[in-house]
């Protein structure tokens, strides 16, 4: 078994671990605190839902309860293409491509995920979402479907994190989690805390390899 400090494959969330999806959807609310209350229940309706039902409805369900017009998540689909990554993510990508086998694990449609991913100027060896593996994260089979396509077992891929709700589910698998907490959430009591946790993705390489704790 190759040495578990020396990973061959890395996963990632895309969505908020990747992309500042963050900034959409508060646009497509018409304020930060109108399109964090849209999330959270959006998230709370993907994570209870567990077998996969159509992100768009999930999304257009949230924004119906949160008491946003239509006109949102119109806006958030006819602007996806237009989402941008997270500082220091090309480069960290540009960094591994070389090294690992990279892939991604996302929340969403394959229409929505595959122009996601495209955000990004990077040749994926896999992109899986929650419609292709027919349930959300953090039931453990969208990542699993990841790993079998990426062709390396658990213990020799570590999993990026965006959302700390990622971490139930990765813990299931038994893939190493580097949480990149970006925006500054809380982790819930039932999610395992992270082998490291930052608010960039500088330390994740220097991890990876050792050089860091």
């Amino acid at each position: 078994m190759a040495d578990p400090a020396f990973p061959r494959a890395v996963l990632f969330d895309l969505l908020t671990a990747l992309i500042d999806s963050w900034t959409l959807w508060n646009a497509a609310a018409g304020s930060e605190s109108a399109g964090r209350a849209w999330r959270a229940e959006y998230l709370r309706l993907t994570y209870g839902c567990g077998a996969y039902v159509a992100y768009e409805t999930l999304v257009r369900d949230a924004a119906r309860a949160t008491g946003l017009s239509a006109a949102a998540p119109d806006f958030l689909e006819a602007h996806w293409s237009e989402l941008a990554p997270w500082s220091g993510a090309q480069e960290t990508l540009d960094a591994l491509a070389p090294r690992y086998k990279l892939g991604v694990v996302t929340n969403c449609s394959a229409r929505l995920g595959a122009l996601a991913a495209q955000r990004l100027s990077t040749c994926w060896d896999c992109v899986v979402t929650a419609e292709e593996a027919g349930f959300y994260k953090p039931d453990p089979r969208p990542y699993r479907l990841a790993l079998e396509r990426i062709g390396v077992p658990a213990q020799e891929t570590v999993f990026v994190a965006g959302s700390a709700f990622d971490l139930v589910g990765t813990a299931a698998v038994g893939l190493r989690t580097y949480w990149h907490n970006r925006v500054g959430l809380a982790r819930p009591a039932e999610a395992p805390p992270p082998a490291l946790e930052s608010a960039t993705l500088d330390r994740l390489i220097p991890w990876m390899e050792g050089r860091t704790s």
